[in-house]
């Protein structure tokens, strides 16, 4: 952890010296001093980085060296600030000679300040420095202590001992799995994150008495993190020869990894076998190994338990093979498992009931967790009420003093302490945010570069290097999904309550980020990032040194129409490069914002702020400006200015209704937008014809969302929009729905376009959108087309959400057979005229939904219907009586009669009330064209579908 912000002050290290800053004499000899003694340490940072939990001197040593990074950092930045405000100040002093002199006296005060700083912390470095040469033998002697603790980490003895609940069905998938009649090797990857019990699934099918007879030659190994491949060789080599009764090789001790390997080929080329390695951590880990496994086609198998998703990916890629994974525990077992571990076997006594299941919330069917804080609450006091509930409200800290809990931070610390050190930063970030609350990606990724977190890569923006660290961590089994976009992609994550709890007290120890609640809390000696949760009130009770870099703000309950940055660090936030208001009572800018220079991350989203100052061009290395969804309409055009920025994020919603043509409002700027060529997002910017000239020069834009668009414009925008090869997602909405939109011509469209809306009317969908192989989304709104829209569309080979309202005016929509390969959500809404769908065989093959809505003359369920075989589920709404009555129950029966339909559906019958029905899953059954099945009812509308 020390890495990061050594790596950081390291990049600010050589700009200041390859810049031409005026430094007083001796003062550049000592900067490039410091720069080479860090450079020096970066490989014992690295080495220390994972063993500074290890060892309490090494820990002393890396606090040194994060903190002497850190009054580094500021001491140039301060510096910067300084020589920025005596240049502004002389360029507006009336008298030019004596601005002059003015200016340069201080800024001689300005390189005298810096000079006493680098001098002070030289002598830091210096002594450092020192220490670090003798360091590595400390490392060396804890990495020993480390390796054998890791190795003898067994998480399934753990589990074992809890009688576990749940365990059943996976165990009886997994058997199924291995008896699947395939006379290749097969490799089952059995995947999920630390704790959810993979060892121990995989250690109760290999144990069954029908397994072993089936499998003959079987063994199980376990890699860990830091195996040894000839020691690995040699056990199982030793498990394979005392299967059949025999003693091992004597010679196994002096042979070869290539001798042992091929021992290992001949004792199972001839028998069916089953080889479990458990706990994989890498890839080449894998790769190391498999090819001591033959493939016999006797219908051997290979079991591997993982928490790198790549590692599982890997397994199945040369070899037939399903990754399985491993789900948390539904409530009732979670709750039955917290009982039998807690109260012996009892029922929770009902006063208990409610601090329990709010402790068991926070463990989140994880089953390990479950298991360890169990064992801690069943020596509690079962009478003292009060007891159980301080656990469920500080549940961090029983984590933490709690003896019993030891095992199982070990082993969630485990996958914390394997991160690489650019990852570990990222992680820890995410206890900034509230519990409980799905963190948006790209908000993520553009705080994590904000934050410098994210590397420089030759050919990769820096969003596509944090896109890539995001993932990573997913596959890693350290964040979790908790919303994706309808192409698959994530949309909102979190990390699991438990494990954050485990990352909090690593964040408290390395001084990573304090978090503010509106109760008490121990205020750190320094505070560099801070987040606020729900109140302001404590903050302006404590003495604590700030030195502000980062500053988040989230539920706040006070009522405050202004937030002062300034009166609450009067002296601490000069230096912030993220300022987060997103949902603040805010209803003005805040105008000390405009003295941040080194701000690079503003968010002022979901706020009642309704204009900009043009002092904002003070903030010359801002790179992100979301002001979505707060009521700003207009920029001044002194934000041209700012060439650092990246995202420019304007635009709020009037109404809920997305089907109502203004709905969405974006903003207006005047001026050469060109050049603010680092811009990668704009939207939603109000169109002129310059303008549409101007976006020719945005070159590296990813996402580009236009509003007020005439049909005037269309010929300039075409021309810009050729230019823009890296772009991904384009929003076109006209000025008015009569508008047409000119955008047809486009010779060569932007290769990589993922996402395509048009809203307003076109003469003919463009034909240069057949050539986008890689479209994902498209939404057509008030096209009004008279031909057939879906010939343009049907034969894109990654198209997986299409949306149509009011596109089309004729009576037939036609799929063809072999047509919308990908296609998963399929709506339709307001098509007047539309009197028929067909569907033929073959025909959007994976369509999992179909979302049809007031479309007032379809009085018929779709034909072909029955060929859509994944369909998952179909909603109707605002549609006429004939369909409904069709789909509805017969007097006097208490189920549903439905043709064609072999799938969950729901009818959203408009009336004097809502009433939401909806059907299980058909049976499937031979030569029947219907099914009967009891529907439920519930009173609960949500969005169909929006854009």
């Amino acid at each position: 952890m020390a890495e990061s912000p050594v790596l950081f002050l390291l990049d600010k290290l050589t700009s200041l010296l390859q810049e031409e800053v005026q430094l007083l004499k001796g003062v550049r000899t000592d900067v490039q001093f410091i720069k080479d003694e860090l450079e020096r340490l970066k490989a014992i940072l690295r080495m220390a980085d994972a063993l500074e939990d290890k060892d309490p001197e090494l820990k002393v040593w890396v606090k040194q060296v994060r903190d002497v990074a850190h009054d580094m950092e500021d001491a140039i930045d301060e510096f910067t600030i300084r020589l920025v405000d005596h240049r502004g100040q002389h360029g507006h002093n009336n008298n030019f000679a004596l601005g002059r002199f003015v200016s340069a006296i201080k800024a001689l005060r300005a390189r005298h300040r810096i000079a006493l700083d680098i001098q002070e912390i030289k002598g830091r470095v210096e002594h450092i420095s020192k220490d670090g040469r003798t360091i590595t033998e400390i490392g060396s002697s804890s990495n020993q202590n480390y390796t054998s603790r890791i190795d003898s980490q067994q998480d399934a003895l753990l589990l074992e001992e809890a009688d576990l609940v749940g365990i059943e069905k996976p165990k009886k998938q997994l058997i199924d799995l291995l008896y699947q009649d395939e006379k290749g090797k097969v490799v089952i990857p059995i995947y999920g994150m630390g704790g959810l019990g993979k060892t121990t699934v995989a250690k109760q099918v290999y144990d069954d008495p029908k397994v072993k007879k089936r499998f003959k030659m079987h063994a199980w190994v376990t890699v860990s993190q830091s195996f040894n491949i000839k020691e690995l060789l040699r056990d199982l080599v030793q498990q394979l020869f005392q299967v059949i009764g025999k003693p091992a090789p004597a010679k196994i001790g002096t042979m070869t990894v290539d001798n042992l390997k091929e021992v290992v080929k001949i004792r199972l080329q001839q028998s069916r076998y089953l080889i479990v390695l458990d706990d994989i951590w890498r890839v080449n880990s894998w790769d190391s190994i498999k090819l001591a496994l033959p493939n016999n086609n006797y219908g051997s198998r290979i079991m591997v338990t993982t928490r790198n998703k790549d590692v599982a990916l890997s397994c199945c890629t040369e070899l037939q093979g399903k990754i399985y994974n491993l789900e948390f525990l539904p409530q009732n077992e979670a709750w039955s498992l917290f009982c039998k571990k807690t109260f012996r076997g009892n029922s929770c006594p009902s006063h208990l009931e409610e601090p329990c299941k709010s402790i068991l919330k926070r463990c989140g069917g994880l089953p390990l967790a479950i298991v360890a804080i169990s064992g801690a609450l069943a020596t509690k006091d079962r009478t003292n009420i009060e007891e159980w509930s301080v656990v469920s409200k500080s549940f961090a800290s029983e984590i933490e003093s709690n003896d019993k809990m030891e095992d199982m931070i070990k082993v969630l610390s485990l996958s914390f302490n394997d991160l690489p050190y650019y990852l570990k930063s990222c992680l820890l970030y995410l206890i900034i945010f509230p519990e409980f609350y799905a963190t948006q990606h790209m908000r993520l990724i553009r705080l994590w570069i904000a934050e410098g977190f994210v590397n420089g890569e030759e050919g990769r923006t820096p969003e596509e290097v944090a896109e890539g660290y995001l993932k990573e961590l997913l596959n890693r089994s350290l964040i979790q999904v908790v919303e994706k976009r309808s192409d698959g992609r994530m949309k909102t994550c979190r990390v699991h309550d438990f494990l954050r709890d485990i990352i909090n007290l690593k964040s408290k120890d390395q001084n990573f980020a304090t978090i503010a609640r509106d109760q008490d809390i121990i205020w750190p000696e320094r505070v560099r990032r801070l987040s606020v949760i729900n109140s302001l009130q404590n903050i302006q009770q404590h003495r604590t040194s700030f030195q502000l870099r980062s500053l988040l703000m989230f539920s706040l309950a006070d009522s405050h129409d202004h937030i002062s940055i300034s009166a609450l660090f009067p002296h601490g936030c000069r230096l912030l490069r993220v300022l987060d208001l997103q949902d603040a009572p805010l209803e003005s800018f805040p105008t000390e914002i405009v003295n941040l220079y080194h701000l690079k991350y503003l968010s002022l989203k979901n706020t009642k702020v309704k204009t900009i100052p043009g002092s904002i061009t003070n903030l010359q290395n801002l790179e992100t400006l979301d002001l979505k969804h707060s009521l700003v309409t207009e920029l001044p055009v002194e934000i041209l200015e700012l060439h650092r920025l990246r995202h420019l994020l304007v635009y709020y919603y009037e109404i809920e209704s997305y089907a109502h043509f203004h709905s969405r409002h974006g903003f207006k700027l005047r001026g050469p937008i060109g050049c603010m060529q680092s811009l990668q997002k704009l939207c939603f910017i109000e169109a002129s014809q310059d303008l549409m000239v101007e976006l020719g020069k945005l070159t590296q834009l990813r996402r580009l969302g236009i509003r007020k668009l005439k049909k005037e414009h269309g010929a300039a925008l075409c021309s810009s929009i050729q230019k823009m090869t890296n772009l991904r997602s384009l929003s076109i909405t006209a000025i008015e729905e009569d508008e047409i939109i000119d955008i047809q011509n486009i010779t060569k469209p932007p290769p990589y376009l993922r996402q395509l809306y048009f809203c307003g009317r076109l003469e003919k969908l463009p034909e240069w959108i057949p050539s986008l192989k890689n479209l994902v989304r498209v939404y057509l709104k008030w096209s009004r087309l008279e031909e057939d829209p879906l010939g343009y569309l049907q034969d894109l080979p990654n198209l997986i959400h299409l949306e149509f309202l009011q596109v089309y005016v004729g009576e037939t929509l036609h799929f063809n057979a072999g047509k919308f390969p990908s296609l998963k959500l399929l709506g339709l809404d307001d098509l007047g005229g539309l009197k028929s769908i067909i569907v033929e065989e073959a025909s959007m093959p994976n369509l999992k939904r179909l979302i049809i809505q007031r479309c007032g003359s379809l009085k018929q369920v779709p034909f072909g219907i029955e060929y859509l075989r994944k369909l998952k589920t179909i909603d109707f709404f605002d549609m006429p009586d004939e369909l409904i009555d069709a789909l509805s129950p017969n007097e006097g029966e208490d189920h549903w009669r439905v043709e064609h339909v072999p799938t969950v559906y729901s009818i959203y019958r408009k009336s004097s009330t809502w009433d939401v029905y909806s059907l299980d899953t058909f049976e499937e059954r031979d030569n029947s064209s219907s099914s009967n099945n009891v529907a439920t009812k519930s009173h609960e509308i949500r969005p169909m579908w929006k854009v």
